[in-house]
């Protein structure tokens, strides 16, 4: 829906359905009745996450043609998709493969310029679109050796121009501005700022003006801009808060480097204090074993007593070493319901949503904002509503902060 702050939405990636059949009947299903909740009589934006197969399925002509007569009779549009899960991401163990196939490879690219088509086709006139994606890798596969990161870097780079190159055309061409819009995680080749902008202005810019002055015939100045324009940052705040950085700092330090934020992926992690006394740090171990499921990567990032940060891969490593007393606080990737911001001993990182949203009313950074809690299924039986009450309770408490 619109807001005076951008279009705001959900990620469908919280509905299954990994073929377009089985997606779109969980479209059909619950759109509706959040719509009805939170913007009856208006415009409602969707926020698409297709799979592989799904993508594949819905770019027949009979298929698109379809979804399109249903976003009109609905009065819904696509102004976003989520293109950062390629394959299974419901009822199978995602863990590190939500990376592949990473940016290194053919496929990668095929099914981002597959979905940019599909919102091109999609997009409402005169609105631009952005899809966002994986940080090019994950760390873990290519963490041997700096010369094999560097290696895995250039590789993946140079895959997400031919990405840039086709976005450009269309939209010189005369079609809608689009933009990829790169998220990083914990554990991702890319992670927090630094590595971003480092990544960005080191790798992405050097190696794109020359590659788009020669496919597209521009000086440097003009290549520059089309990757700035095509190449945006997708703010997950789940993320950046994992990472400990401050909202105004992470836009000062972008806004300093020029480059853009295409999407806030609203969504809010876990946390709580680890207190040193025995008993008490123990209730609070204790509470986070409850969100240690076997689907989900739940990276945990400690923040020691002196302030250093120790990172976990995923959370059964960080309940290990539950004992080390230096750590004093844990938050762990795990995507809860935004409108909650305690849960009994555990906290959410619901402030730096407020923090985030506070910033976009002041000075808007971006023109799309998209909730994405896609942990409904894994969710503990107490934190679970109807999935339509719990979509429209998480897009009316963001409308309320704006």
């Amino acid at each position: 829906m619109q807001t005076a702050y951008g279009h705001l939405t959900y990620c469908t990636n919280i509905h299954p359905g990994e073929k377009w059949e089985d997606h779109f009947a969980q479209l059909k299903k619950y759109i509706p009745q959040v719509k009805q909740q939170v913007a009856p009589g208006q415009p409602f934006g969707i926020g698409l996450r297709l799979a592989n197969t799904a993508s594949l399925e819905l770019a027949k002509e009979e298929n698109l043609n379809a979804f399109k007569a249903w976003l009109q009779q609905e009065n819904c549009y696509v102004f976003t998709m989520n293109g950062f899960p390629y394959g299974g991401f419901h009822d199978v163990v995602v863990k590190d493969q939500v990376h592949a196939p990473d940016w290194t490879q053919a496929d990668r690219v095929a099914y981002t310029i597959r979905l940019f088509r599909l919102l091109a086709a999609l997009l409402p006139e005169g609105m631009e679109g952005g899809i966002s994606t994986s940080p090019l890798s994950y760390k873990f596969w290519c963490n041997r050796c700096e010369e094999e990161k560097n290696s895995f870097t250039e590789s993946a780079t140079l895959n997400m121009l031919l990405v840039v190159e086709q976005l450009a055309r269309i939209h010189r061409g005369g079609g809608p501005l689009m933009h990829l819009d790169v998220e990083p995680e914990p554990d991702g080749l890319l992670e927090n700022t630094r590595e971003y902008i480092n990544w960005y202005t080191t790798s992405l810019l050097p190696a794109g003006i020359c590659f788009i002055k020669d496919k597209l015939g521009v000086d440097e100045e003009e290549a520059a801009d089309i990757i700035r324009r095509h190449v945006q940052l997708c703010y997950d705040v789940c993320h950046f808060a994992l990472e400990y950085e401050e909202p105004e700092h992470v836009l000062k330090q972008l806004q300093a480097n020029g480059l853009r934020v295409g999407k806030i992926q609203i969504s809010a992690a876990l946390k709580a204090d680890l207190p040193t006394e025995t008993d008490q740090r123990n209730t609070v171990i204790n509470a986070f074993r409850q969100f240690n499921e076997p689907v989900y990567l739940h990276q945990v990032i400690g923040r020691k007593k002196d302030g250093s940060l120790i990172h976990y891969p995923d959370l059964p490593q960080a309940l290990e070493d539950a004992a080390n007393t230096a750590v004093a606080e844990w938050r762990s990737h795990f995507h809860v319901p935004i409108f909650i911001d305690r849960f009994e001993v555990l906290q959410s990182t619901r402030e730096e949503i407020v923090k985030v949203l506070a910033l976009q009313r002041q000075q808007p950074f971006t023109a799309h904002l998209e909730v994405e809690t896609y942990t409904w299924d894994v969710l503990p039986a107490g934190l679970k509503e109807e999935m339509a009450v719990s979509v429209s309770r998480e897009l009316n408490w963001v409308r309320s902060q704006l």
